[in-house]
C-alpha cells in the first residue's frame, strides 16, 4: 500500500534481506560498529539532565551486533557522548557493555576522552582525565581508543602540546590504543586539532606521533570524509599499524582498498547497516571484491543522507532507523535529539533504508513510519 511521504508517494517494499545471524568470523577485515545508546522514554527529565539511558535495550543493540560477528565501538560519537551522554553516563556505558562482551565472547573498543571536564583547563588537567578514563577502561578489560578531546584542543598552543599530550598518554597505556581523529564536520570544536587548521601540518603531527610510539597504537581511525586524505596517511603509516576507516561517505573503496593497502573499518553507518556489513565482508573474505562492492555501493546514499550537514546530527537518523527496525520501542534520545533533524529527512532515511531491505519486519518499519507523519506532519 501506498506510503505518502513528504517526498511523495512510495511503495514499501515486503520482503527484507535474509540477513540472519551468524556465520564465519569476519577474517580480511577487523569491522567495529560504533553503536548508540537507548533512552529512557519514561523518564521524567529536562534536555539538559544526565542522560537516562534503558540499559536493557541499549545492551540488546550490541548483542545484536556481536550476534553478526561485528565488534562495538563503545561509548563513541555514535553514543552521543558530549551530546547528551556526560561521563558519568558513558562510565557505566562501559563497565555494563565490556561486562556483556566477556559474557558472549564479543570483541569491543571503548572511548578514552576527557569530557569530566566542564570548563577551561590546563594541559595537565586533561592529562589527568585522560588518564581516569585511560583507567576505567583498561580495568573493563575493553581495548582503548584515545578520542579527539575539546578541552585539549582549547588548552593546547600548538603542535608540541598534542606530541607531549598523547606521548604522555600512549606510554602509560598498558595496551595498543586506536587512536582517533574527528574532524570539525562532527564537532566544530575540534577544528584546529593536531595544533593547525592546515590539514597538511595537522597530518604530520598525527603521523609524528604514531612513528614515535609504534608499539603502542593498535591503529588510526580518521573520521575526516576525505578519501584522498585517509589513503595517503594508511600508505605513511608504520608497518602493523591499521587504518579503520571513519569514513561515512567513502567506505566500500576504503574498505575494499587497492594494490597499496585498505582500511579496516570503526564505523557509525554500520550501526544500522551491521548485518548487511557483515554480510559484504564476509564476501570480501572470499577474494570476492567486486561482490562486496556490489553489496555496500547502494548504501552509501543512505549514509550520505545521514551524515550530511551539520554532520554531528546523524545520530538522530541512527536511532529513527534503529526504531523503525524494531530494535528499540520508541523515538527518544538522549538530550532530546531526536528533534535534531526535519520530519523530511526522516522520512527520505526511511525510503532509502526500506529500498535496501535493512528492515527486519518492513511492515513494522512502515506502520511506525505511517505514526510519526500522523503525529507530526498530519497526512497528505
Amino acid at each position: 500500500m501506498t506510503i505518502h511521504l513528504p517526498q511523495g508517494p512510495y511503495e514499501p517494499r515486503t520482503v527484507p534481506l535474509d540477513l540472519a545471524p551468524g556465520g564465519s568470523p569476519l577474517a580480511s577485515r577487523t569491522v567495529f560498529s560504533a553503536a548508540h545508546v537507548v533512552a529512557d522514554p519514561y523518564a521524567d527529565i529536562s534536555p539538559d539532565s544526565p542522560a537516562a539511558v534503558d540499559w536493557d535495550a541499549t545492551l540488546a543493540f550490541r548483542r545484536h551486533l556481536w550476534s553478526h560477528g561485528l565488534g562495538v565501538a563503545e561509548a563513541m560519537d555514535t553514543a552521543q557522548r558530549g551530546m547528551g551522554l556526560d561521563w558519568a553516563g558513558a562510565a557505566e556505558l562501559i563497565r555494563r557493555s565490556a561486562a556483556e562482551a566477556k559474557s558472549v565472547g564479543g570483541r569491543i573498543a571503548c572511548g578514552v576522552g576527557t569530557d569530566q571536564l566542564t570548563g577551561p583547563a590546563t594541559l595537565a588537567e586533561v592529562r589527568a582525565a585522560y588518564e581516569e578514563q585511560l583507567a576505567l577502561v583498561e580495568e573493563s578489560g575493553a581495548q582503548a581508543i584515545l578520542m579527539a578531546s575539546r578541552a585539549l584542543a582549547a588548552a593546547a598552543k600548538g603542535p608540541e602540546d598534542y606530541l607531549e599530550t598523547y606521548a604522555h598518554l600512549l606510554r602509560q597505556a598498558s595496551e595498543p590504543v586506536v587512536l582517533h581523529w574527528l574532524g570539525p564536520m562532527f564537532d566544530p570544536a575540534l577544528d584546529g586539532y593536531w595544533g593547525s587548521s592546515d590539514l597538511d601540518t595537522a597530518t604530520g603531527t598525527f603521523l609524528k606521533v604514531i612513528a614515535e610510539h609504534p608499539d603502542k597504537v593498535d591503529g588510526i581511525k580518521i573520521s575526516l570524509l576525505d578519501a584522498e586524505r585517509e589513503i595517503d596517511v594508511r600508505r605513511r603509516l608504520p608497518g602493523g599499524v591499521r587504518c579503520y576507516t571513519g569514513d561515512d561517505f567513502n567506505y566500500p573503496e576504503l574498505i575494499a582498498g587497492d594494490d597499496q593497502g585498505f582500511s579496516h573499518a570503526l564505523l557509525g553507518i554500520f550501526d544500522p547497516l551491521g548485518p548487511l556489513a557483515a554480510h559484504a565482508v564476509r564476501v570480501l573474505d572470499t577474494g570476492d571484491t567486486q561482490g562486496f562492492r556490489d553489496l555496500l555501493d547502494p548504501t552509501v546514499e543512505l549514509s550520505r543522507h545521514l551524515f550530511q550537514a551539520p554532520t554531528r546530527f546523524y545520530k538522530t537518523g541512527v536511532v529513527f532507523l534503529a526504531w523503525l527496525a524494531g530494535h528499540q520501542d520508541h523515538f527518544t534520545m538522549v538530550g532530546g535529539l531526536q528533534s535534531a533533524r526535519s520530519l523530511p529527512h526522516l522520512a527520505k532515511a526511511y525510503e532509502l533504508a526500506d529500498r535496501l531491505g535493512l528492515f527486519p519486519d518492513p511492515e513494522l518499519a512502515e506502520s511506525r513510519m505511517r505514526a510519526l507523519l500522523a503525529v507530526n506532519g498530519g497526512t497528505r
